[in-house]
């Protein structure tokens, strides 16, 4: 008989979801990947900052490696594309984190 534990997951609104532990690692297995796909077709030129987002996610800070990526790319003043800024937008929706990605539409082209 397999033995299940039940994690909560608090977004942005006040109910919690709750998820069985291996639900929470398939999420988690989710924003890893989306996020990784996301740095991929980021902006971001500093070889630093990619490896410090990579090594976020390589030891399953998401969220962290999310918002550190989303921080550089507005305090770099990276250019994004609006289709790139939906895809930040959903994914910090979708994880929680809506702040980090905060006044990046500021840096909007067409």
């Amino acid at each position: 008989m397999s033995r299940q534990s039940s994690i909560s997951r608090r977004g942005c609104g006040a109910s919690s979801v709750r998820f069985t532990l291996a639900e929470e690692q398939l999420v988690s297995l989710s924003y890893r990947a989306r996020v990784a796909a996301l740095l991929g077709d980021s902006p971001l030129t500093s070889e630093a900052v990619i490896t410090d987002v990579r090594d976020l996610l390589s030891h399953g800070e998401e969220a962290l490696a999310f918002d550190t990526m989303c921080s550089w790319i507005y305090e770099d003043a990276l250019p994004i594309t609006r289709q790139y800024h939906a895809r930040l937008v959903a994914l910090a929706t979708e994880m929680g984190t809506p702040t980090s990605v905060q006044r990046l539409d500021e840096l909007l082209v067409d």
